[in-house]
């Protein structure tokens, strides 16, 4: 089940997945196990008894944060990066709503003032 996080207006509320079940400082420590050991994703995430995949994403974020490319030599975004191109994405989006509108208006008024 999603949560939404209200802003200041509906326009900067994010749409946020559950809580983790997992404490940030247990994500933290996990991540930091993984670059420490030198073992895999897999084995350190067998050792937690913790799925795999998650572990792997939280590293994957962690890289992120980090700066760290990915296995493309792309940069990926960082969460605040994310967040931001939610809200303009959704901000893009309102403002293509408001232009048809506004264009549709224009129309009528046109076609209202040469009868």
């Amino acid at each position: 089940m999603d949560t939404l996080i209200l802003g200041t207006s509906p326009e900067e509320a994010v749409l946020m997945g559950r809580p983790s079940k997992y404490p940030a400082e247990f994500r933290e420590q996990a991540v930091e196990l993984v670059r420490a050991s030198g073992k895999t994703v897999a084995e350190v995430a067998r050792d937690l008894q913790i799925n795999d995949t998650t572990l792997g994403n939280w590293v994957k974020a962690d890289n992120a944060e980090r700066g760290v490319p990915d296995s493309n030599a792309l940069l990926p975004l960082t969460a605040s990066e994310r967040a931001e191109l939610t809200k303009l994405r959704r901000e893009n989006a309102k403002l293509k709503v408001e232009r048809e509108i506004l264009k549709k208006a224009a129309a009528f008024f046109v076609t209202e003032s040469t009868r």
